[in-house]
């Protein structure tokens, strides 16, 4: 009997890799939503909840540059298997933590797993889709960032009124393992997969820099020679002090409207939802405005690095929220700056496909996310400290609108770093890294 041969079969990989990325994101945005009913079990500070979340982004920072590298190893399928299993796994051990330390140490095989989410997807789109269609491709998948947050925040006040917080971190982690069935059966590079058309094989890698055989590059790359490249430290800078920001919205939005604005987080909280569905607009819009100008003839890095400095003159509004005047007004702010987030995301993780050989990819997100996660260790040590010491004030407030200050200005400052990296650079070519 034979295969039946598809045409657009490029969309379903990106569909799966966005279900994947919306489960990472549900996934590590629990503990964010938890927070009001943990820290009143255990008796938290505001610096125990930032030592929980540091232990994530202290092991995400290691679990990146490690999975990069090995899913360059073993390839997209076996390497996105391995890390789905791991996280999903360390998702469950929550629910058996009885103290800060022992939530610690399940965020430590959380973020472990969840590091290899990225570096996975990034290679996949790298694989499967043209460059004039790659950052749509990774607006699409990285969207699940946003559409992982919208899910926590509807789908953790329903098993938490039904059952408890234990059932919530059982019943998420079990997300994983159904996608992985899905991902064994219709995963494969577009080489091996028979369920491809002759047409779509011939646009994929047309579309590509080197010839997309398919079989997995037997070259010996030499690691070390990433961090020679002005590119690499581009895409290191806009993810080492971006990422952090982000993190910081994840974890903290929910105790600020709760403490600010008294939300019951034991309910789908409206506010919340439409800011993280804002962000869900901005990663798909941002990698279409950037798709759109490669289409009219915009050299690649140019339209890259366009509309990354338009976003970042956009997200200064993040710093109006200390003059608003009522919650909704800081809603919309606030989804401005989200969504804006997102655009600016996915451009920067599209930079790394276009700037590297498919066969570095990985390496180079593991690279790049690593120092994200690094900036994500020291930035909610800064969070804890300015939010206990505006909490002793009897102005805690006040500490978050220090923060989103700090937030809006980060940006600008990035792009003229990005900038002035990549402003004599071309795609690196695979000899460079032998």
């Amino acid at each position: 009997m034979s295969t039946i041969k598809f045409t657009y079969y490029r969309w379903l990989i990106v569909a799966l890799v966005f279900i994947a990325t919306t489960i990472n994101y549900l996934d590590r945005q629990i503990i964010g939503l938890l927070k009001p009913i943990l820290e009143k079990e255990f008796n938290w500070t505001e610096t125990d909840y930032a030592q929980i979340v540091m232990a994530f982004t202290a092991a995400y920072a290691v679990g990146l540059a490690l999975s990069g590298w090995v899913i360059d190893k073993t390839g997209t399928k076996w390497g996105y298997t391995i890390t789905i299993v791991f996280w999903s796994v360390a998702g469950m051990l929550h629910a058996v933590a009885r103290s800060a330390f022992g939530f610690a140490l399940a965020r430590l095989g959380l973020g472990l797993g969840e590091a290899g989410n990225f570096p996975a997807a990034v290679k996949t789109v790298a694989e499967w889709f043209p460059r004039k269609e790659r950052a749509l491709a990774t607006g699409i998948f990285n969207s699940g960032t946003s559409v992982g947050v919208v899910v926590a925040l509807m789908l953790v006040p329903w098993i938490l009124n039904r059952y408890g917080w234990q059932e919530v971190f059982w019943i998420t982690g079990a997300l994983g393992f159904i996608w992985l069935v899905f991902w064994l059966i219709f995963y494969d590079v577009p080489a091996r997969q028979k369920r491809l058309s002759a047409e779509e094989y011939n646009l994929i890698t047309s579309g590509q820099d080197q010839a997309a055989s398919g079989i997995e590059n037997q070259i010996s790359i030499n690691w070390f020679k990433l961090f020679t490249l002005p590119q690499t430290w581009a895409f290191v800078v806009g993810k080492a002090f971006i990422d952090p920001i982000f993190w910081f919205f994840l974890f903290w939005l929910p105790s600020y409207f709760s403490s600010t604005y008294q939300l019951d987080l034991k309910k789908p909280s409206l506010e919340l939802l439409i800011i993280y569905t804002a962000t869900t607009v901005g990663s798909i819009g941002g990698g279409y405005v950037s798709s759109a100008l490669i289409k009219r003839g915009w050299p690649t890095l140019k339209a890259r690095k366009t509309v990354l400095l338009v976003f970042a003159f956009l997200e200064i509004s993040i710093i109006l929220a200390q003059f608003a005047t009522n919650v909704w007004m800081v809603v919309a702010l606030i989804s401005l700056a989200v969504a804006v987030h997102q655009a600016w995301a996915t451009n920067v993780f599209t930079i790394a496909s276009d700037l590297f050989p498919r066969q570095t990819v990985s390496s180079v997100v593991g690279i790049g996310g690593m120092a994200g996660a690094v900036g994500g260790i020291f930035f909610p040590m800064l969070v804890g400290y300015l939010l206990d010491s505006y909490k002793a004030a009897g102005n805690l407030a006040g500490g978050y609108n220090l923060l989103f200050t700090i937030c809006g200005f980060t940006y600008l400052t990035v792009w003229a770093m990005i900038h002035l990296l990549t402003r004599h650079s071309k795609a690196v070519e695979l000899n460079q890294l032998i």
